[in-house]
């Protein structure tokens, strides 16, 4: 969820975007496939400056927070993207193709963030009770996996 921001003067305060991936420590350079969601309530000003920061191509700080941009992006779709985030009970869900549900947070002591972009940032190791992903060649779900929450600055 952008808390507030623009691009170039399109005001993208309040947009949710959501993003699937998948890597593989196994193939060389650990390549990232993966598919960007952006609400349908954006405009279509709004939907092209959220396409080019999250892709990488508006210049700014993108790098350290989005691994995946020096990958091909393998869809962009646009969908209803509901956001709820209250602590320890977050819900993602882009209508008919991804849902990420919250259980709690991590009980354990060993960190387990994993690739999470902003994992370097002061945040909150969780549990996902659901982890569903049904879009293009992502059909996927899991139970009971880590998730991680936190907040980040992007600038350009």
């Amino acid at each position: 969820m952008i808390a507030d921001g623009d691009a170039d003067g399109v005001d993208l305060s309040g947009l949710p975007v959501a993003i699937s991936f998948h890597y593989s420590d196994d193939e060389p350079g650990c390549p990232w496939s993966w598919i960007l969601y952006l609400d349908q309530r954006a405009s279509s000003e709004q939907r092209a400056a959220l396409e080019a920061i999250f892709t990488g191509r508006l210049a700014g700080n993108a790098a350290p927070h989005f691994p995946w941009i020096e990958d091909e992006v393998v869809e962009v779709h646009v969908a209803e993207i509901s956001v709820d985030h209250t602590p320890r009970r977050q819900l993602l869900r882009v209508r008919d193709h991804v849902t990420v549900r919250i259980r709690d947070r991590y009980p354990g002591g060993e960190t387990v963030t994993c690739v999470i972009p902003g994992h370097g940032q002061a945040g909150e190791e969780l549990v996902a009770d659901e982890l569903a992903v049904k879009t293009g060649p992502f059909d996927f779900g899991y139970n009971g996996v880590c998730g991680y929450a936190a907040a980040f600055d992007y600038s350009g």
